[in-house]
């Protein structure tokens, strides 16, 4: 008991409890102490001393390069007897009699199949639009401007003594009225004057219609561009111009750049210098000087109601020609001005006329949706001429002359769509033609007939038209006519 007392820690109470319980055994307790000691308590494994250890060194293993060496051999070796093991004997023969076989089968699959699509579909080609409305351009006219030198405007330098400061020659006042031009300082002077003289009038117009340099016809063009916005304007002062061209001046330029009025002949050019065939380069500042003096009907009527007549069919044909696509804009806004050129009672008469003319005039193809589709304008006028030329193609493709509205639907609406003789083209260009007539027109306003007729139409050439013909024009067909019959339904 006294022994017990004096040992401390788990060690004292465990021998105490062993010795007061009779168990202790000397050889028990030593094991016991032993392995208790090896497991540490957990005071213990905080204290640095004790848990102060010399790491093992680890040895390292060096690799040669005879190692290496042997290694590689021994996984070539590995990989040599895996392929020879794979390696079959194959007969030659046999094979190319299997490929062969393989071969004969493919193209007689193939030649089934390509048989399958001729039966579904077609060979016909999707055309485009495009008319060549200028042929051989012509040399421009020689003009002689010698009377320029001894106009009113350079005179008024020689007046005033101004010729030495502005380095005026009276030999050279063409070069100089050039750099006028050029910079602006000739319409100011002639502002000033509120007067352009003939000769300066008919020199500027000529630089514009038959000049080869690029900066002087633009420069041209916007001199008289601004002169008739001055005209145009209300609160200006009489404003005097000598000469001022006329139609026949418009188309003596046009023949000159080799138009042709004809659009029926238009591959019968002759392409032996392809330098001069095309449009000339002076075709944008005929637009633009159309469209500027279409503006001015109010102050200086230039054009009569026949002549306005023949500008609008020849618009519509340059829309026509391929190379001028580029001048749309332009030309839209030249086919406005001209629209907008008739008085109220004169467009009345004009506009059927027109219609007819241009529905004469196109090619009976992909031309005629492209020459109503260029009359794009939102305007009462362009909406009804649109209509109205549309309307006149129609009746010219089925050889109506004179026909009701009913007529023509019930026309249209008997066409066998879904049978393979069945002429898609000519039904693709009915659907246009119709759509542009009806609904540009105010054929459908209180009309109910016409609408429902219009909607059977549409019907037909949506649902009838199988959908295994592959024709390229059957898509076209069906797609455009299910586009209008779901706008017709939701308005």
């Amino acid at each position: 008991l006294a022994l017990s007392l004096r040992l401390s820690g788990n060690t004292g109470r465990i021998l105490h409890r062993q010795f007061s319980t009779g168990n202790f055994s000397p050889t028990s307790s030593l094991r016991r102490r032993k392995t208790s000691m090896s497991s540490r308590l957990d005071f213990e494994l905080d204290d640095p001393l004790v848990n102060t250890h010399v790491p093992a060194k680890r040895r390292k293993k060096v690799i040669g390069l005879d190692d290496l060496l042997a290694d590689h051999y021994k996984e070539e070796g590995k990989r040599i007897e895996v392929k020879s093991k794979r390696k079959k004997p194959q007969n030659n023969d046999s094979s190319d009699d299997e490929d062969n076989t393989k071969e004969a089968h493919l193209s007689t699959a193939l030649d089934r199949y390509h048989k399958q699509m001729q039966d579904m579909g077609s060979d016909d080609e999707v055309t485009n639009w495009g008319l060549r409305v200028f042929g051989t351009q012509k040399n421009p006219p020689d003009s002689d401007f010698s009377e320029l030198r001894s106009c009113e405007l350079l005179q008024s330098f020689y007046d005033n003594n101004l010729d030495s400061l502005v380095g005026l020659n009276r030999e050279e006042g063409d070069a100089f009225l050039e750099g006028l031009l050029v910079n602006g300082w000739l319409l100011k002077l002639v502002t000033t004057q509120n007067h352009v003289e003939a000769v300066v009038a008919k020199w500027t117009f000529n630089l514009m219609m038959f000049s080869s340099r690029g900066q002087l016809r633009t420069r041209a063009c916007s001199f008289w561009c601004d002169i008739f916005s001055l005209e145009n304007e209300d609160d200006t002062s009489y404003f005097k111009i000598d000469w001022v061209p006329n139609y026949s001046e418009l188309r003596r330029a046009l023949d000159i750049y080799g138009y042709t009025h004809d659009l029926s002949s238009n591959s019968t050019f002759s392409c032996a210098d392809s330098q001069h065939v095309g449009p000339s380069q002076n075709i944008r500042t005929w637009i633009k000087f159309v469209t500027a003096s279409c503006q001015v009907r109010s102050k200086r009527p230039m054009f009569s109601s026949a002549e306005a007549e023949e500008l609008i069919e020849v618009i519509v044909s340059l829309f026509l020609d391929r190379q001028l696509e580029g001048l749309s804009a332009s030309l839209y806004k030249c086919m406005l001005a001209t629209i907008s050129y008739f008085t109220d009672e004169e467009w009345n008469i004009s506009c059927e006329k027109v219609a007819k003319s241009i529905a004469n005039r196109v090619p009976r193809d992909l031309n005629c949706l492209r020459a109503v589709e260029c009359i794009s304008g939102v305007d009462p006028r362009s909406k009804s001429l649109r209509s109205k030329v549309a309307y006149q193609i129609l009746t010219a493709y089925l050889d109506f002359q004179i026909a009701s509205d009913e007529e023509i639907l019930n026309t249209l609406i008997s066409i066998k769509v879904d049978e393979r003789s069945c002429d898609l083209f000519k039904v693709y260009i009915y659907l246009i033609l119709t759509e542009n007539w009806l609904l540009w027109g105010s054929k459908l306003d209180d009309k109910p007939v016409i609408c429902e007729m219009w909607r059977v139409l549409l019907r037909n050439c949506s649902c009838l038209i199988p959908s295994t013909d592959l024709r390229s024009y059957a898509l076209k067909i069906r797609d455009r006519a299910s586009y209008l019959l779901h706008c017709s339904s939701i308005n």
